[in-house]
């Protein structure tokens, strides 16, 4: 390994230090996320797309690069916190607390309203069904379906993990003042509702159809 590069990762380490994003207890992880948000911020995207020549909107380019971010920190930060549950540290905890808010869902109708696919929606309920957690019961009315409820396993680990998931979505939430907050609600509840009327209706509609629909 050549000594310039170790030299010039130390200076990077250095700068990290001295840097807000450092803590007391900062991590790899921590280091990695400042590098990546630093070369973000180093590199603008509108020069990028400017030295290829390609047209571009910098705004929906900006929202998609930003929710896309938003989405890797918060997985890292919910195996964090849910760390003592790690039955539920990946998708499964937000299985749990919908069945929890909507009781007696079929397997279709918990997969669709956590925005998953059938494959991975079906993994993530077996492993909860394994677990424990979830129990399937027979639809009174069509006999080839179940529901799923919480079982009194389900219960525990759902009432153990609240302050862990509340710390967590504290966290995620950021700095953000109390107006700041109801607004942004307000704007991921509106973009939330466009795309689960994708989600739900043209689940097998190529990008060019739904552009053509909704653009």
């Amino acid at each position: 390994m050549q000594t310039d590069f170790i030299i010039e990762l130390l200076h990077q380490v250095k700068e990290f230090e001295n840097s807000d994003a450092c803590k007391p207890n900062s991590t790899v992880d921590d280091f990695r996320i400042w590098m990546n948000d630093k070369k973000y911020y180093d590199e603008s995207p509108t020069k990028l797309f400017k030295n290829e020549k390609h047209q571009v909107s910098f705004i929906e380019n900006e929202i998609c690069k930003q929710v896309l971010l938003l989405g890797r920190y918060s997985k890292l930060l919910i195996r964090k916190g849910l760390g003592d549950f790690p039955e539920l540290a990946n998708e499964e905890f937000t299985y749990l607390y919908r069945l929890k808010d909507e009781p007696f869902l079929t397997k279709i109708q918990l997969i669709e309203k956590n925005g998953h696919e059938k494959q991975t929606g079906t993994q993530i309920i077996k492993r909860l069904l394994e677990a424990g957690f979830l129990e399937e019961k027979n639809d009174k009315d069509d006999k080839r379906s179940k529901r799923l409820n919480l079982t009194k396993k389900g219960e525990e680990i759902f009432h153990a993990s609240l302050s862990d998931v509340n710390l967590t979505s504290k966290i995620l939430s950021g700095k953000l003042e109390k107006d700041e907050k109801n607004e942004l609600l307000r704007i991921l509840k509106k973009l939330n509702e466009f795309h689960s009327h994708i989600y739900a209706d043209y689940k097998s509609a190529d990008i060019n159809m739904i552009v053509k629909i909704f653009g």
